[in-house]
């Protein structure tokens, strides 16, 4: 089954108003002391954190979202749910991350976000909004119609002659971090950069935005062989916003994203790229 535009559009507009929804309860939140709560998931502390106000935003958003299910034949996949396999039943699935970033929320940090993607069988992102409470920014897309933060064109910003390296905290373990800093550092020269900005933020999902407004920019996960580097839900709703901006992303290897792995719902076995531009693929370090 395909979605005509007009169906699309309803619902962006469903999953803007959930997102709306949620990052009110974010706001209530910011600047208190939040309880943390462990869950089992990948290696990295990130991946097992999860908060009250994880709970109450999914819930908010699933009170906005679930009527749609049925009435438009939709599956579900949400972060702090059991995964019920309906990705694989449907033509489409909602692909959700109440919060993206959880333990920088914890922590009064910049770097999280909500993200709730529309995803085809295929593992292809079709509608992308994510909520950045902090900034009061509400970036959008429909894949092939444009992308737009706060109603407005979203678009890779003016380059300058500075490259921004967006990370994680997992990427400062990395046993080759310093090494391939340094690679990175001698390659600009040769492709017209002057400067390598560090750019930290906790979330996957703001980091792979942020490619496109802080240009020329590149965020990356290496594979690994251990549970972690992300989930579905952290790149289904950034992907298709980022590159309907103007951008690319793929996995490590140059493929497509597959967002609607079988398998699991980590990341880690392709990695991850999001670039400004595809020319800057030459800059990610080899493993």
């Amino acid at each position: 089954m395909s979605l005509t535009k007009l169906q699309l559009n309803e619902l962006l507009e469903i999953a803007k108003k959930a997102a709306l929804k949620a990052a009110e309860i974010l706001k209530s939140y910011q600047g208190r002391v939040i309880e943390t709560q462990s869950k089992v998931a990948g290696e990295n502390i990130a991946s097992q954190v999860v908060t009250e106000v994880d709970l109450k935003a999914e819930a908010a958003i699933l009170a906005i979202l679930i009527p749609s299910l049925k009435e438009y034949n939709i599956g579900l996949l949400t972060e702090e749910t059991t995964d019920d396999s309906s990705r694989f039943d449907h033509d489409f699935f909602w692909c959700i991350d109440p919060i993206d970033g959880t333990l920088a929320f914890s922590r009064n940090e910049d770097g999280y976000s909500i993200s709730i993607a529309l995803v085809s069988k295929e593992g292809v992102p079709v509608i992308g909004v994510v909520n950045n409470p902090r900034s009061e920014s509400l970036y959008y897309a429909i894949k092939g119609e444009g992308a737009f933060k706060n109603d407005s064109p979203l678009k890779v910003s003016v380059p300058s002659k500075n490259l921004t390296l967006l990370f994680d905290q997992s990427y400062l373990k990395y046993p080759g971090y310093q090494t391939q800093i340094e690679e990175l550092k001698e390659k600009l020269k040769s492709n017209g950069y002057e400067n390598l900005i560090h750019h930290h933020l906790g979330g996957a999902v703001m980091n792979g935005i942020t490619t496109i407004e802080m240009s020329p920019a590149l965020y990356y996960k290496f594979p690994k062989k251990a549970a972690g580097g992300g989930s579905l839900w952290d790149f289904a709703a950034s992907s298709v916003i980022q590159s309907e901006a103007g951008g690319f992303n793929s996995d490590y290897y140059r493929n497509p994203l597959d967002l609607n792995r079988a398998d699991s719902t980590f990341m880690n076995h392709c990695g991850i790229i999001y670039a400004s531009d595809k020319a800057l693929l030459d800059l990610v370090p080899k493993i």
